[in-house]
């Protein structure tokens, strides 16, 4: 049996089966990830790439096609290039499916781990193999249940989407029993506090993130063209969920905007000339258009200090600022402020929705400008407010400060 295999351009090489070949031979072809039909000269076109050649010789060799006995060492180069097509075809999966960058990268993250454990022990892996792991992540790793059940997530997208699976068979699944937390919040004093010890774009930021109740990436993730003075409004795109939505612009916020968009301008045309000037875009729009990706409409609100630049091609552009820099500078601010609440980035996200509670804005409304699709995630800010601790009398304070006894009729 002669499979051919040719060099074809600078791009991708050939591979033709003999006129009697059969489903597991096309298989081997069609699990390649970027090969291409050619239905004039009948080619399969491989991408001319070392993965891509490792996981058709992978291929090919697992339906015997090389009558040869490899050595040990190329047995496990075959099967490291196997885990890595597995990734792989998760990855794409994920990204088909339009899912979060993060996502892609957690999901990705928690397959890798999964096979390394289990995949050279195990080529049928399933709800055994699952379950030892998750209890493992439990028991030795002690994560929280959130990070249980997204690793859950994970190993069943990879199973019902990659391996085509029916994941309602494995009906003795372990599920983490999540945890309700109430979530931190900062007064209007501490929010202010924070905020003063912060300056520049940073300053800036933290403010939308309290003054909205964006999310860190969010935030980060604004364009000029998604702030609308007129209507003041901004436009989320991409939330979480791949959703879009709008929120208020705060009005005492217009005049900083303004002068951050001047400056951005001033980084833009410096960038244009000196030949570069182009910003990422979603969803192919740079090649469908070439001068969007230059247009100043679509640059960041947060632009980068520094341009990236490509070692191979020597372009150069510019993206968002990192959430890390904007994770350790609100964390210095917190210290720096005398704040000793285990606060973050987020925290000014949960203190926008409990604090617009207590101003009296109905629990729908909130739920519109967070993005949550359920109405019930937002519930959780209701808790915050029914606390209630602080309107109690303790015993102790009556009886060491001499306070006045409530009376029964005061509850009436």
């Amino acid at each position: 049996m002669i499979v051919s295999i040719k060099p074809y351009n600078n791009q991708y090489f050939s591979v033709s089966f003999p006129e009697k070949f059969n489903e597991k031979m096309l298989n081997a072809v069609r699990n390649v990830p970027g090969r291409i039909w050619e239905g004039k000269e009948k080619l399969w076109l491989i991408p001319d790439k070392e993965n891509s050649k490792n996981i058709l010789l992978e291929n090919l060799y697992a339906i015997q096609i090389f009558n040869v006995d490899f050595p040990k060492k190329n047995e496990e180069n075959l099967q490291k290039n196997n885990f890595d097509a597995e990734i792989e075809k998760l990855r794409q999966a994920l990204v088909a499916k339009h899912y979060s960058k993060h996502t892609v990268q957690n999901y990705t993250r928690w397959l890798e781990d999964f096979i390394k454990i289990y995949g050279e022990k195990n080529e049928n892996l399933g709800q055994k193999e699952i379950n030892a792991y998750l209890t493992s992540l439990a028991v030795n790793e002690r994560v929280s249940p959130s990070t249980q059940n997204q690793a859950l997530a994970a190993l069943l997208f990879y199973f019902r989407h990659v391996k085509n699976e029916d994941v309602s068979d494995f009906k003795n699944i372990i599920h983490a029993k999540s945890k309700k937390r109430i979530p931190v919040v900062l007064t209007k004093e501490e929010v202010k506090a924070v905020i003063n010890h912060l300056s520049g774009s940073k300053k800036l930021a933290v403010e939308l993130l309290y003054g909205t109740g964006m999310r860190l990436n969010e935030v980060l993730n604004i364009r000029i063209l998604d702030l609308d003075f007129d209507r003041n409004e901004i436009t989320v795109r991409y939330g979480k969920g791949g959703k879009d939505r709008r929120v208020m612009l705060p009005k005492s916020l217009v005049p900083k905007l303004k002068a951050q968009i001047k400056e951005v301008k001033a980084i833009h045309e410096k960038d244009l000339a000196d030949g570069f000037g182009a910003v990422l875009l979603r969803d192919g729009m740079a090649k469908r258009s070439q001068d969007c990706a230059k247009d100043f409409r679509w640059q960041w609100l947060f632009p980068q200090k520094n341009r990236w630049v490509n070692e191979k091609t020597l372009e150069q552009g510019r993206h968002h600022l990192d959430e890390s820099i904007l994770q350790k500078a609100v964390k210095k601010a917190i210290q720096d402020a005398g704040i000793i609440k285990n606060a973050s980035c987020h925290t000014f996200r949960h203190s926008f929705a409990t604090h617009l509670l207590e101003n009296g804005y109905d629990i729908r409304t909130v739920q519109e400008l967070l993005g949550h699709s359920d109405v019930r995630t937002t519930m959780i800010y209701t808790h915050v407010l029914n606390c209630g601790a602080k309107e109690i009398q303790s015993p102790l304070d009556e009886i060491l400060d001499g306070l006045p006894h409530r009376d029964s009729n005061d509850y009436s």
